[in-house]
């Protein structure tokens, strides 16, 4: 694609970095007055015309958004990979259910809680599930305590269960990120707790989008809470699933990472419901995880409301 002079300083700064995804097979139209103009949905007739200045995009830090059967409506920030955190787990799950498939309903295979996982839950400043050694939980109930109380000692197991350690677990992580595109991504780690596991907004917006395919995946990260027998009750950590519409994914907090969301909202787009799907990240960083969490979920929750109100179709 070839871009005027102007047109290239507008997207170098921030304003339509979609223009240059033609990567993802994304044929934008141009833009509207500052909008972003993409096609229809399963190229039907007309187009959808986001008002991109209008949208209310976070002021810190780094976001993406794509609206599925679309392609991308647009990015902010400066694209550096910065520490995710627990949105980590994300690709821990996909990697998963990629090697161990579940259909919906299925449970799979029954995996014993080790010692390590055990020990674990009572390490401090972690975020765990208290686990008994010994304990058999099927891969469904694992994953669930992975993803809804975000749980870092199970993500290792998880990474153990599957790989034999989590060092050859996070670099099967590395390989599937390389195949998703996702250059900008670093992953050391099954859980996020290590800073050195970085991405970019960018790049997580496109893990999001495969692993929302999953139906199993996106079950139970739309799942606000869960009975697990011999631990209880475990609750969502992302309370943007009170927001109408919202279907997952996943929070991601610490002091290095700020507040970080991955999130997919169900909207209506010319008569027909679609996926729009959200990174927002790097939220108030070095303050603290609640700090950033909350700025983080406070932002997606109004930049959903934005595209809500700017996504139109055009005949």
């Amino acid at each position: 694609m070839s871009l005027s002079p102007s047109h290239r300083n507008r997207v170098a700064g921030g304003a339509l970095a979609l223009l240059l995804l033609t990567g993802l097979g994304v044929a934008v139209a141009g833009t509207v007055d500052g909008s972003a103009t993409v096609p229809y949905p399963d190229g039907g007739r007309g187009r959808v015309v986001v008002d991109d200045g209008a949208l209310p995009w976070p002021k810190g830090g780094q976001s993406a958004v794509a609206l599925e059967g679309s392609g991308p409506v647009g990015t902010r920030g400066d694209g550096r990979p910065v520490p995710i955190a627990s949105l980590t787990k994300v690709m821990t799950a996909h990697v998963i259910l990629e090697e161990h498939p579940l259909k919906p309903g299925e449970s799979g295979p029954m995996i014993e809680v080790d010692r390590q996982a055990a020990y674990e839950v009572g390490v401090g400043g972690e975020s765990t599930v208290p686990l008994q050694a010994g304990r058999r939980y099927s891969q469904r109930q694992l994953l669930e305590m992975l993803l809804i109380p975000s749980g870092n000692n199970v993500a290792r197991l998880l990474a153990r269960w599957d790989s034999g350690t989590q060092e050859a677990f996070a670099e099967k992580m590395q390989r599937t990120a390389g195949g998703l595109g996702m250059k900008d991504s670093t992953y050391t780690g099954a859980s996020g707790i290590e800073v050195t596991t970085t991405s970019t907004a960018a790049d997580q917006l496109a893990l999001a989008r495969k692993a929302m395919k999953n139906a199993v995946f996106r079950e139970i990260v739309g799942t606000r809470s869960v009975t697990v027998p011999g631990v209880g009750t475990i609750t969502n950590t992302n309370p943007l699933l009170d927001t109408p519409g919202v279907v997952g994914i996943k929070t991601g907090s610490s002091t290095p990472a700020g507040g970080n969301l991955l999130w997919a909202c169900e909207v209506r787009v010319g008569g027909a419901t679609r996926l729009l799907v959200g990174a927002v990240m790097h939220q108030r960083a070095d303050t603290t995880p609640s700090e950033g969490l909350r700025e983080a979920v406070d932002s997606s929750r109004r930049l959903i409301a934005g595209l809500r109100d700017s996504l139109t179709r055009e005949g």
